[in-house]
């Protein structure tokens, strides 16, 4: 990774054009599909290979805006379970919207603002505050971020989490100013103790009645305030529009999206993702260009971007049964991503989860075992409501020898060495080698490899 200080960043982020060198393979595909949203089945790759990467990108961001009846049908599942009062039951609704949406970057997208807007259903008990604002996420999921900031600045879910319905005139709470400026737009270094107790004070007498935002004019202070060298008798929006007019704004934003699509490592310096900052800005804040920009650059297919990003838990989970076009128990499978360290709706921290090589440690990848043994040999997981011996049949796949490629060109970013390959092979007894129970036994062999977990 040294050698991206040798990179020309504008040459980074032109369009990637597939060539003799770097042609257009389903592994390339795979990548696409992986990063942008869980993974893809065989016969999307197959689609994918008569077809522009430029091309998949665009139809990715259009879907995001269709879809009504997939969505429609999503819906009313979480809305069936929040009179139980119980918010993990979201997390399963929302697994089932990850396993069967058609629009997987809309959810990548949304998985991506739960991090970085991160709220937690430990603190805020009222499920439907918490659905409402995974809905406000969705819907602004590849929008405008000056929009997306004003909305969740007001989001009840997050007034509750970082206590903005205690923030008075006389008493002004600082916690959502401060995270407002630290972690949602322009990071520590841009902002002063003073420019937070100033935005704090825009805050006051924003609460929440009757489960809706609204401003008590009572409790808010209405004289001037100074923040990041603008003066004036300033309200809550007028506050967030001054933090999110900024320079670092963009910048900000730029360097998250790109460590959550690109590369894990190495920190990319300021002058590297410049061409993205300038996107960002020439289409005022709009979030789509840049993605599009990442999806389809140069640098997001090079060696600097494939394999160099582990796997989150949901990454983990789901893409495998995305992959396989796996259908399963979503309760299950929402608890088993908890203990694996990303429970959905319950982030860790205000600074959610920071990824990367925290995802892994001896407890985690057990969890992540475990999450798919119990997964894969439960009767109730089928394969496009197929068990898997019948599902591989359709793609002419009968064999353990045929089933370990075919699995690793989905799943993985590189061959399995042919060493392991034969390793896992000889584990199964000839005569069980087309058994049901073998062939998701190989599945889970190689879902517990280390290789598997990179993305």
């Amino acid at each position: 990774m040294n050698d991206l200080r040798n990179i020309d960043p504008n040459t980074a982020w032109q369009p990637f054009v597939p060539s003799a060198e770097i042609p257009w393979t389903d592994r390339l595909a795979a990548h696409l599909f992986r990063r942008a949203g869980f993974g893809a089945s065989f016969a999307e790759l197959e689609e994918a290979a008569k077809k522009s990467p430029d091309q998949i990108v665009s139809e990715m961001i259009a879907k995001s805006r269709q879809e009504q009846e997939f969505r429609d049908v999503a819906d009313t599942l979480a809305e069936t379970v929040i009179p139980s009062g119980n918010a993990r039951s979201l997390s399963a609704a929302w697994v089932y919207r990850l396993l069967r949406t058609p629009n997987p970057l809309q959810e990548k997208m949304t998985l991506f603002w739960h991090g970085h807007f991160a709220t937690s259903a430990e603190k805020v008990k009222d499920p439907r505050m918490m659905w409402e604002q995974n809905q406000l996420l969705r819907k602004n999921a590849l929008g405008n971020f000056g929009s997306l900031v004003q909305a969740i600045s007001k989001d009840p879910a997050m007034l509750v989490y970082l206590d903005s319905t205690s923030n008075r005139k006389a008493h002004p709470n600082e916690n959502y100013a401060r995270e407002v400026m630290e972690l949602f737009c322009l990071g520590e270094g841009h902002y002063t103790e003073v420019d937070v107790q100033e935005l704090a004070r825009c805050f006051t007498g924003w609460e929440i009645k009757n489960h809706r935002f609204r401003k008590n004019r009572y409790q808010h202070d209405g004289s001037e305030k100074s923040i990041l060298g603008k003066t004036g008798e300033f309200g809550g929006e007028e506050g967030v529009a001054i933090v999110i007019q900024q320079e670092a704004t963009p910048q900000f934003i730029c360097r998250k999206l790109v460590r959550f699509f690109v590369c894990d490592e190495p920190e990319l310096s300021d002058e590297f993702i410049a061409p993205l900052v300038r996107t960002m800005q020439d289409n005022d804040l709009e979030i789509a260009p840049v993605v599009s920009q990442i999806l389809t650059s140069q640098f997001f297919y090079s060696k600097h971007a494939v394999g160099r990003k582990i796997k989150s838990p949901v990454e983990f989970m789901i893409g495998t049964m995305r992959c396989l076009e796996a259908s399963g128990n979503t309760q299950q499978i929402a608890e088993g991503l908890m203990q694996a360290g990303q429970g959905l709706f319950y982030p860790p921290s205000v600074k959610g989860w920071d990824g990367g090589r925290t995802w892994i440690n001896s407890s985690t990848l057990l969890a992540r075992a475990n999450l798919a043994q119990r997964i894969l040999n439960d009767t109730v997981t089928k394969f496009h409501g197929e068990n898997l011996g019948d599902y591989l049949r359709t793609y002419d796949i009968d064999t353990p020898i045929q089933l370990i490629p075919w699995f690793n060109r989905l799943t993985m970013t590189a061959p399995l060495d042919p060493i392991i390959e034969k390793q896992i092979i000889d584990r199964i007894p000839a005569n069980e080698a087309r058994d049901e129970k073998s062939l998701r036994g190989i599945v889970e062999v190689i879902a517990a490899l280390p290789a598997y977990h990179l993305a």
